[in-house]
């Protein structure tokens, strides 16, 4: 556990005693693919680090579509937001497949970030990333066609849960047609066009449980 948390970006920076003290107040759990771990305005109780897996985080409008705003795997946290405003839940987290994460109390988590000034400093950083990224997806959403929302999703996918090997990136999540679609924020049908597309230039390849994007037919 103590290199789990050394992993999150928050505690990278702890001794071996402080992260130890951090774990003794930490529960691991493991849950299957599809639980939902919180949902869209609830109140948050609970601070969230994965272990291993995937966990999707997802707002729902009127009409039960989904957006999913992040995907966080090994070494991610969330839930914070929550626990420092004391209002309901902003997004929906679910997991993707079978996941194991730290948890950590609301009480433990803001004592955790009074007592430590670089851990609050820390967490400010991250949610400010996360605005960035909100504001992007508004961007996209307004001006991006979808052909490059959907290019845009996988390459960002490809950069923060891709392994590289020479110009091919492959991507182990195991986000489903209708997750990508929500992800790139386009229709099924949409999604399906430009994939076909891309796999008849072959810079797209679907494989079991993974998929490629060859980067040297992708500049071309």
């Amino acid at each position: 556990m103590i290199e789990l948390l050394r992993e999150a970006p928050m505690f990278s920076h702890l001794t071996d005693y402080q992260l130890q003290n951090i774990a003794a107040e930490c529960t691991m759990s493991t849950f299957p693919a599809g639980t939902i771990l919180f949902r869209e305005n609830e109140m948050g109780t609970v601070f969230y680090i994965v272990a291993s897996g995937a966990i999707k985080v997802f707002t729902s409008n009127l009409d039960g579509e989904n957006k999913i705003l992040s995907i966080f795997t090994r070494g991610d946290s969330f839930g914070e937001l929550a626990l420092l405003d004391g209002q309901p839940r902003s997004a929906t987290a679910q997991v993707i497949e079978e996941t194991t994460l730290l948890s950590l109390n609301g009480k433990n988590f803001n004592r955790l970030l009074r007592e430590n000034i670089d851990i609050a400093f820390t967490i400010i950083k991250q949610l400010s990333t996360r605005l960035r990224t909100m504001n992007q997806h508004v961007h996209d959403l307004t001006y991006l066609g979808a052909k490059k929302r959907v290019m845009k999703a996988l390459i960002q996918l490809a950069s923060r849960h891709g392994s590289r090997s020479y110009k091919t990136i492959r991507i182990g999540v195991s986000l489903n047609y209708d997750e990508l679609a929500q992800l790139a924020g386009v229709t099924k049908p949409l999604l399906f066009q430009v994939f076909q597309e891309l796999q008849g230039k072959q810079i797209l390849i679907f494989s079991e449980n993974e998929f490629s994007i060859d980067l040297a037919k992708l500049k071309n």
